[in-house]
């Protein structure tokens, strides 16, 4: 009976989301929010068939979030329009590395000495509550175009690389909390899983995007074949960026996040004789097959597809992920450590982090102090939690790790989601 119950209760909630729609945007709080209440009243009522458990369940969580993490990535990279090699992304590449590591290093100092945890735990601690979430900022997302807003492309930016960037740490806490530090080399880690699974990840992702997406328009325009079937199209390219990517050792996350990338910006091919149909974005008055197929516009349809059907899987994976972190909210622990971590960890960590990360640039004061504030966490801080929990930290480290991560992420959602359309429409009258 508890299935049935959660299947109803699942369904009245998918078709009342597309009901008030419309109602929730004229809201301060965010369907993120809404979502949060729902997932946690689901799992203290016990209405879910198998209630989560983080310990218990941490392979499943983390492959729920790490499936969440790679269609939220690929969707970005699917919304920018600034060039891969624009100088616009000086700023999202410093806050994604520099600031990143700033933070990281903050975090780890006020673990060492504000919650007396050890240096790898206070590094570990620091990987997680790093990575800033570009879901969950569903009100700030960057417009498509080679001009978007500055703040809005920095957010998206960061959030998007620093999901990747942050593994390296992760992987430098757990390697610091084995017994006598196992095999570690600090050698190792800074040229294989900081600088070559980044770069790495990059270059495998926009080469999967490019040549997957080339292949598929001359195909096309060519020979009249691999038309329809967007979506597998899609999966096909985040699968095989991520795999990819794993197998040369490189940052998965960052590959699928670059795919997205070179995907979207791959180039018509008129083919000699031929002109255009109008313009690509409106395909009134001719098919699919038509558009999907004609020299001048393949590339357009193909990339707009996909982008239409992964935005849609993105608001899935957004809405199962902050249920499943609001039905793991009972499991936090009392520490009384949180009532003064959690304003640090927003309202200093994360200020210094980027205005440290940002230094010498030509940054305008109120975007710096957007940017500061919205340093939302979500689904990579979730991912990377489980991570951690499957790689055999002790019993201790991980209620601890359960409950600092779950307390940001969900206090994060509700903050940012309250004050973002406001400070939003402020920050768009100023511009």
């Amino acid at each position: 009976m508890l299935s049935s119950y959660w299947y109803l209760l699942f369904g009245l909630l998918l078709i009342t989301m597309v009901l008030v729609g419309a109602t929730l945007e004229r809201m301060l709080l965010s369907s993120a929010t809404i979502y949060l209440c729902i997932g946690y009243f689901v799992g203290v009522g016990g209405l879910m068939p198998v209630v989560p458990d983080p310990l218990l369940h941490a392979e499943v969580i983390g492959r729920i979030a790490e499936v969440a993490l790679l269609i939220s990535l690929f969707s970005v990279g699917l919304r920018i329009g600034v060039p891969i090699l624009d100088r616009r992304w000086i700023v999202p590449l410093r806050l994604a590395f520099v600031s990143m590591a700033i933070t990281v290093g903050l975090i780890a100092v006020i673990g060492v000495w504000g919650l007396g945890l050890s240096p790898g735990a206070a590094i570990l601690v620091g990987g997680i509550l790093a990575p800033t979430d570009p879901v969950l900022a569903s009100g700030m997302k960057t417009e498509r175009g080679a001009h978007p807003d500055r703040l809005r492309f920095s957010l998206a930016g960061e959030g998007a690389l620093n999901d990747g960037t942050a593994f390296p740490f992760v992987i430098l806490g757990l390697a610091l909390l084995a017994p006598h530090g196992g095999s570690f080399s600090i050698w190792r880690w800074l040229l294989s899983d900081l600088i070559w699974a980044s770069a790495g990840g990059i270059l495998v992702g926009v080469m999967v995007g490019f040549l997957t997406g080339r292949l598929v328009v001359y195909l096309r325009t060519r020979h009249f074949e691999a038309v329809g079937q967007d979506e597998f199209l899609s999966l096909g390219v985040i699968a095989v960026a991520y795999g990819v990517a794993l197998q040369c050792h490189a940052s998965g996350f960052l590959a699928v996040f670059a795919a997205g990338l070179a995907f979207q910006r791959i180039e018509e091919m008129p083919r000699t004789g031929t002109v255009s149909l109008g313009a690509a974005d409106d395909a009134q008055g001719h098919t699919y097959g038509v558009m999907a197929t004609h020299s001048h516009h393949a590339s357009a349809v193909m990339t707009g597809a996909v982008r239409e059907f992964n935005a849609q899987l993105e608001r899935l994976a957004e809405l199962t992920m902050v249920l499943l972190v609001g039905a793991l909210l009972p499991h936090i622990v009392a520490w009384r450590a949180l009532w003064w971590f959690v304003p640090v960890v927003f309202v200093l960590v994360r200020p210094v982090s980027v205005v440290l990360g940002t230094v010498g640039m030509a940054y305008a004061g109120r975007t710096r102090i957007m940017t500061s504030w919205f340093g939302i966490r979500g689904i990579g801080s979730v991912f990377y939690l489980m991570f951690a929990l499957r790689h055999g930290v002790d019993t201790l480290l991980a209620g601890q790790l359960i409950t600092l991560t779950l307390v940001i992420v969900s206090i994060s959602i509700f903050v940012h989601g309250v004050s973002m359309r406001p400070l939003m429409r402020w920050h768009d009258r100023r511009e």
